[in-house]
């Protein structure tokens, strides 16, 4: 398995800064959120995505991609009843496809629960339907940039829509193609009836991505749940893919929250 920590954990850092850090704290890449280079990534010119791209291959991290990919837009819903709003929303994930291969990324993860919720009068089944038409073209975009899209269930406190890995996992298959997947993140998987450990056996080979947090929105480590059993699945799984670091609060500041949750983890990891 290979480590990672989101950017947005740096508030006020500029990206040289963080990747260097990163870095220096043991992990192997930085996870972007769009948001904090400024707004849409619409907005973001070519030469500045390839400067982020350089600035952390100088820093010797990687990028793994990006995530909180709907913040700071407006206009934009998956499941919405209106087939403009969803036309809309349909071409920024294509633009943010491009986006996270122009800076380096491999993976989009796409949680969003506000961005997703069913409103009144529109049924699972529909916002199913709607929701894999949304992610259609992206899907064929992320095919030819190398990008795995990953759709990130989410407990019923944050949305009302895909709320289990099991469900997650369905609605990625409905697009019928290797670059639409699912990442599982600790702090949701907490509000499933499983232990984390059993959904993450339950869900061998059906996710591409992993997010290391605590059901108290802190970092792994920083609160009650056991990573180790999740260590120990994830390797029974022959997961191989990136840890991310995914906190929430952010009270112990970033060097804290980096520096302990990858000892964390290395702690819960190392020798199962």
């Amino acid at each position: 398995m290979k480590y990672a920590i989101c950017n947005e954990i740096f508030e006020g850092w500029s990206l040289p800064d963080t990747f260097a850090y990163a870095r220096k704290a043991g992990y192997d890449a930085v996870e972007i959120a769009p948001f904090t280079l400024g707004g849409p990534v619409t907005s973001i010119a070519p030469e500045r995505r390839r400067e982020i791209r350089e600035q952390a291959a100088a820093a010797g991290v990687a990028i793994s991609g990006i995530h909180w990919v709907l913040v700071k837009t407006e206009g934009l819903h998956l499941t919405s009843p209106d087939e403009v709003v969803r036309a809309r929303t349909a071409r920024y994930f294509v633009e943010l496809v491009d986006f996270c291969a122009d800076i380096g990324g491999m993976y989009m993860v796409v949680g969003s629960p506000k961005h997703r919720d069913l409103v009144p009068g529109v049924t699972a089944s529909m916002a199913f339907d709607w929701a894999a038409g949304v992610f259609s073209k992206a899907v064929r975009r992320a095919e030819e940039r190398g990008v795995t899209i990953c759709f990130e269930p989410l407990a019923p406190f944050e949305t009302n829509f895909v709320n289990t890995a099991a469900d997650a996992i369905r609605f990625s298959r409905m697009l019928g193609s290797r670059a639409m997947s699912v990442i599982l993140d600790v702090k949701a998987m907490c509000s499933e009836a499983m232990p984390v450990a059993d959904v993450i056996r339950a869900s061998r080979g059906a996710f591409s991505y992993f997010h290391a947090n605590d059901r108290n929105l802190k970092g792994p480590g920083f609160g009650d749940v056991d990573f180790r059993p999740i260590g120990a699945a994830l390797r029974d799984v022959g997961y191989d893919g990136y840890v991310s670091v995914e906190v929430f609060k952010f009270e112990e500041g970033p060097e804290v929250i980096a520096t302990q949750s990858r000892e964390n983890l290395r702690a819960a990891f190392d020798g199962i």
